[in-house]
């Protein structure tokens, strides 16, 4: 598995690093666990741990130092008056009479975010155009009469033009619309499963290799593609103002919290781009005023941050990286 990791370069744009403010009670000296993130790990120095490349300051002596690793000491220096920075220490292994360079995989590395939270969002295509779906090859009949399927069920179908040999399985899903205007955003494509082709031909024998849900008659396929590695993320705001709405909390009905991916209104059509953190905020309905008899309407709350990691032209996904309280449908997400 490829590491997630920080580019530790600064975005265009960025703010300057004197807007890195530090915790009330900051480590002098933190050494790296198995099991950390990048993300955690910014959380321990800053109150706004997405302008972690602002205080970084790498090591040209040392191999690799935009990556961190288990076992690595992160020192931090935040003199009065000046700009707090994070150096790496990391110690230097000497293997008597084997004169050659020791290797740290990349895979090592301390991940961005968690990955298994992330990598069933990366290759399966969630969201498509209304009627895209109607092209794609389908589930036509079952061995034997089967209406149902699931791992290792042999079926057969239509569509499937022999250019590859393995396919996703996916239902049309959840309408994405905009709660605000009401425009159609895209349709979630439910991924059901996965199979393989048994026997090339009009009508395709086919066995399913895995199955998340149950498969039936009419179910769609499209090709696999490759495995994708796991992208290198950099946190950063948004460089223009942005608003938008949760639309959709994976696994849930109505909330969520931390380590849950959610849909946003926001696309590439917005700018927005993988590594992007949204500030997610609830906004509370409007209170009578027992004094004027009035209505009291409630700034915006603040909810959590989300990280965005896959961008479609009207949506992208995001994971909840931080919660205050629960997560709803229809919350606001803007700049954090």
């Amino acid at each position: 598995m490829a590491a997630l990791v920080f580019a530790f370069t600064l975005p265009a744009g960025s703010a300057q690093a004197e807007d890195a403010k530090l915790t009330a009670n900051p480590p002098d000296r933190y050494t790296v666990q198995k099991g950390d993130t990048l993300w955690d790990i910014a959380q321990r120095f800053l109150e706004n741990p997405w302008r972690w490349p602002e205080i970084w300051q790498q090591n040209p002596s040392i191999e690799n130092p935009h990556l961190i690793y288990p076992g690595d000491v992160l020192v931090l220096s935040a003199a009065p008056g000046e700009q707090p920075k994070v150096k790496l220490l990391r110690e230097r292994k000497v293997t008597k009479l084997e004169p050659k360079v020791r290797v740290v995989p990349r895979e090592d590395a301390i991940p961005t975010i968690p990955p298994d939270a992330i990598q069933p969002f990366l290759s399966a295509p969630l969201v498509v155009e209304e009627g895209d779906l109607s092209h794609a090859g389908y589930v036509a009949a079952g061995d034997e009469g089967s209406l149902i399927l699931g791992k290792y069920s042999v079926f057969f179908a239509k569509g499937v033009d022999g250019d590859s040999e393995r396919y996703n399985i996916f239902r049309p899903g959840k309408r994405l619309v905009n709660p605000e205007t009401g425009e159609f955003l895209g349709l979630q494509a439910i991924h059901l499963g996965d199979a393989r082709v048994l026997a090339e031909g009009d009508v395709a024998k086919m066995e399913v290799t895995s199955s998340t849900q149950e498969i039936g008659l009419g179910d769609r396929m499209v090709p696999t593609k490759d495995n994708i590695a796991l992208p290198y993320y950099q946190p950063h705001a948004p460089d223009q103002p942005v608003h938008g709405y949760v639309i959709d909390i994976h696994g849930a009905v109505a909330e969520g919290g931390p380590y849950q991916v959610i849909v946003v209104s926001l696309g590439s059509r917005e700018q927005m781009e993988p590594g992007h953190v949204l500030r997610i905020q609830r906004q509370e309905p409007e209170q009578k005023d027992v004094v004027t008899g009035g209505k009291v309407t409630i700034p915006p709350q603040d909810s959590g941050l989300a990280m965005v990691f896959r961008v479609f032209h009207k949506v992208s996904y995001a994971l909840v990286l931080k919660a205050s309280r629960a997560v709803h449908l229809n919350d606001r997400v803007t700049n954090p």
